[in-house]
């Protein structure tokens, strides 16, 4: 991981909660992103749908519960400091697991919404031998045309992309393009685009996840 030293940013001293097992005692982490208006309560009440055992789950805080005031496919400039400081979060968070021995394909990461596109914005950047990174109607930040210069590569790591073709907030194509990137950096991808759904999470979401935390374990 490149570690992001000092950065002194809205979300750095938030609170960060945690559910499912110790974090000493577990086989396997995963950090969970909420959206935008939402808690890391909110997004920790996913972990009992997985009902995996073994798996400490680790959900921040945003400050104000946003990660960066305007639409993901807005200027990056115009959502900073958010979006560096939201990212220096989830790095500290993978840090700390690392330090405490874990190996990243323990490691999973999360999102739903502004979450999602925080996590996948964070893999992109970071990319790693993850347990599998999971974003749920969400896609890599910026707007159209920004240039995609992630260097590295996920060894196969899992990635997970899930959405509605009418989704109000992430249109497909920028889907599509995140699909494309990942897999470009060799990432398993599997993308699934349902039909008219709303702007949520759904049962055929959470069973995948649940089919790769269980392998992972």
């Amino acid at each position: 991981m490149n570690k992001q030293i000092n950065i002194q940013g809205p979300h750095q001293g938030q609170p960060i909660i945690y559910k499912g097992k110790k974090i000493e005692t577990a086989d396997a982490a995963m950090i969970m992103i909420h959206g935008r208006g939402a808690t890391a309560e909110s997004i920790l009440s996913l972990a009992d749908e997985f009902g995996v055992g073994n798996v400490a789950y680790i959900a921040p805080q945003a400050n104000m519960n946003t990660w960066y005031p305007y639409s993901f496919l807005s200027p990056i400039e115009m959502n900073e400091p958010g979006i560096t400081s939201g990212l220096a979060l989830i790095d500290s968070i993978i840090n700390d697991l690392l330090s405490k021995g874990f190996s990243m394909d323990k490691i999973f990461l999360l999102g739903f919404s502004q979450g999602a596109c925080l996590s996948l914005e964070y893999a992109a950047r970071n990319p790693a031998n993850f347990g599998g990174v999971f974003g749920l109607s969400g896609g890599l930040i910026g707007p159209p045309g920004t240039p995609r210069n992630y260097i590295g590569s996920f060894n196969g790591s899992e990635i997970f992309l899930g959405c509605s073709d009418v989704d109000p907030h992430i249109p497909i194509e920028r889907v599509d393009e995140t699909e494309n990137v990942f897999m470009e950096m060799n990432a398993n991808v599997t993308k699934r685009i349902y039909k008219d759904m709303a702007h949520t999470i759904n049962q055929d979401e959470i069973n995948f996840i649940k089919s790769i935390l269980k392998g992972a374990l």
